[in-house]
């Protein structure tokens, strides 16, 4: 299915709320840097970026003047010691930073920072953004969430995030799936469709192949491969339900192609059902941190009523539970959401307790 049938028109980038505002307090996302996404956008100059091949990437690496260069490299140094360490400036004579690029494709047009460790050359990056609602709730459900952590900050109008290391899965499908052992191809089928239910059960959109990484990780004799998102601006927005399952965007063609060739329908649905059961436990254990988020969303204006209306009608549709019907807003319908996951799971696993209960002597 092509993109401009999915996705219907940029998203535009919506404020951070007071409750929202507060919520970061409360969880030391919000706090003070020495920089802002504007003061980066004061670039003399800027030269392409091509990879080993000589495709140019959409990034930039851009330019500042000697009077200014010296005191933004000390603000990134100290907003890498903030994001990473206590924020103490002991350390920051031992980081240079290698380069700072930019990127003119896709909504959020970050600014990506590399940094590096001088005794060592150890080095990583992190972005520099825009600040959008949508995607600071989108970072925080995936920490809730998902298997994995993630860093970040927000600072008025600048949102700071750490980088999350993997192939991107469009090189990944295009460069290494092929020479993947067939033992390793099933597992990547495993592990899409448990990434495509995820992404559904929280409504992430447009999960393309270049907006998620594919990482792999030996163990003993064998790799094995995760997949994690890398983009959420496109958190609760849509109208259309497909979005938010990344086997509808024909970037993931070959992905969808694999599952269907090393999974059984059975193992399909085993692997949802685990999925299912994963996110409902980490609901339960987050309980009151989800709430305080879910109660920030409610109060907020993240997308526009057309897809509100469409969303929950499609959902309704397909669950046929009345509360997303009735929901108001994209915080409800995902608040709705993730109730009926644990709804569900708490019932299965009651019945199943009931049913070992009833087979003791």
């Amino acid at each position: 299915m092509s993109e401009n049938k999915l996705i219907s028109q940029k998203k535009p980038a919506y404020p951070v709320n007071k409750k929202l505002g507060t919520y970061l307090k409360k969880h030391n996302r919000a706090i003070q840097i020495p920089i802002f996404y504007d003061d980066l956008l004061r670039f003399q100059g800027s030269v392409a970026v091509y990879d080993k091949e000589d495709n140019d990437t959409l990034w930039v690496r851009v330019f500042y003047n000697e009077f200014e260069r010296e005191e933004i490299d000390f603000s990134l140094k100290k907003i890498y010691n903030i994001l990473h360490s206590n924020g103490s400036e002991a350390s920051i004579k031992h980081l240079n930073i290698d380069a700072v690029d930019f990127c003119t494709f896709g909504n959020s047009q970050p600014f990506r920072v590399k940094i590096r460790n001088v005794l060592n050359d150890n080095y990583t990056y992190f972005y520099v953004k825009k600040t959008d609602a949508s995607r600071i709730y989108g970072l925080e459900l995936e920490d809730i969430l998902s298997p994995y952590n993630l860093n970040f900050l927000v600072y008025e109008d600048t949102l700071i995030e750490e980088h999350i290391s993997g192939i991107p899965g469009d090189i990944f499908i295009k460069e290494y799936l092929n020479d993947c052992l067939e033992i390793e191809k099933a597992q990547i089928a495993k592990e899409f469709v448990k990434f495509n239910e995820r992404c559904m059960i929280r409504l992430l959109g447009d999960m393309r192949s270049y907006n998620y990484v594919v990482v792999p990780t030996h163990d003993f004799e064998n790799v094995v491969y995760k997949i994690r998102p890398i983009d959420f601006d496109q958190q609760c927005y849509e109208g259309k339900f497909k979005v938010y399952y990344p086997q509808f965007f024909k970037e993931n063609l070959q992905m969808v192609n694999l599952v269907s060739n090393k999974l059984t329908a059975e193992s399909i649905e085993q692997y949802q059902l685990e999925e299912r059961s994963i996110v409902a436990k980490r609901i339960l254990s987050s309980r009151s941190r989800l709430k305080r988020l879910l109660t920030a969303m409610k109060s907020d204006s993240i997308s526009i009523s057309k897809n509100i209306e469409k969303l929950k009608s499609e959902i309704f549709e397909f669950t046929g539970d009345i509360n997303f019907r009735d929901s108001d807003g994209m915080g409800e319908i995902l608040d709705s959401a993730l109730t009926f996951v644990r709804r569900n799971y708490e019932d299965v696993t009651m019945k199943s307790i009931i049913q070992q209960q009833q087979k003791l002597p």
